[in-house]
């Protein structure tokens, strides 16, 4: 299975989960007056568009070069990251004002077991949900994989503190209710920006990580025949990159001496080096 069938199907598993668990959160919030719950449905909402932006932003970055796409269809992935990074702002924003407003108008949440059960079903679909996709991500490295299973993490943790909140409105403690919807809104928003920034960064082109570039400067150091290097430039292609620099050699050297100097390199860059997806020298006599 390719990397795009593994993301398809972890697509598709989330669709169907939060489906299912938006169904009946929203119908179980609404009927017993649960902030904290409508709040948590909204929050699966979101889980479905992901999931749908995932599905379609890896389908388009698997396409391969072409002549229109030198570099391939990568970023893809990361522009379908930062529509799912803005949708969350929007919600999160909606959440965060329905909530302070339930929390003013103390609304009571009418306590019943049936919440309880729909809590303990989405932590256990979270749960497995979470497993099964930090996983499929351990294999594919993708930014979209990334953030679902995050999500599921997310959410787990916070349906088990609607699931406190529930417990305590039947002690009447109710503003714990309009407190979860809160916590959850502000959740929202820095998953958002975290994924939002990754995505940007890309998108703009970020350099290649210091440690990663370290990594291509000590080998570079095992080759005595190369005097120094010049012009070392990093171009992120997906969540891989691509790499150029100048390397400088004896001029006594014939070129094809030389050029097999960089195409080793090259070569030996590729694979010890798992971030950089291609790397181009350039020989220059000294």
């Amino acid at each position: 299975m390719n990397k795009f069938d593994m993301i398809k199907k972890t697509s598709i598993l989330g669709i169907i989960g939060n489906i299912f668990l938006f169904i009946i959160k929203i119908l179980g919030g609404v009927f017993f007056h649960s902030q904290a719950i409508i709040a948590d449905a909204i929050n699966s909402l979101t889980d479905i568009f992901s999931s749908i932006m995932t599905f379609i932003g890896s389908k388009i970055a698997s396409k391969p070069i072409d002549d229109d796409h030198n570099l391939g269809h990568g970023k893809a992935e990361y522009i379908y990251s930062l529509l799912i990074s803005i949708m969350m702002f929007i919600l999160a924003f909606t959440l965060l004002k329905d909530s302070i407003f339930s929390l003013i108008e103390q609304k009571k949440l009418v306590f019943s077991y049936l919440l309880i059960i729909i809590c303990l079903i989405t932590i256990i679909i979270k749960i497995l949900l979470y497993t099964y996709t930090k996983h499929i991500n351990k294999k594919v490295n993708s930014l979209l994989v990334k953030a679902a299973y995050k999500d599921h993490r997310n959410d787990f943790i916070i349906t088990t503190c609607n699931l406190l909140a529930i417990l305590l409105s039947k002690y009447g403690l109710y503003f714990f209710d309009g407190l979860m919807g809160i916590i959850i809104a502000i959740w929202i928003t820095l998953s958002a920006i975290e994924i939002f920034k990754k995505s940007y960064d890309v998108l703009m082109d970020k350099s290649i990580s210091e440690e990663a570039k370290e990594k291509v400067l000590n080998i570079i150091k095992t080759h005595p025949e190369i005097k120094k290097i010049q012009h070392f430039n990093s171009t992120p292609i997906g969540y891989l990159y691509q790499i150029s620099f100048t390397i400088f050699v004896d001029g006594n050297l014939s070129t094809f001496e030389s050029h097999d100097i960089a195409d080793s390199l090259e070569d030996e860059i590729n694979s010890l080096v798992p971030e950089v997806y291609l790397t181009v020298i350039h020989v220059n006599p000294i």
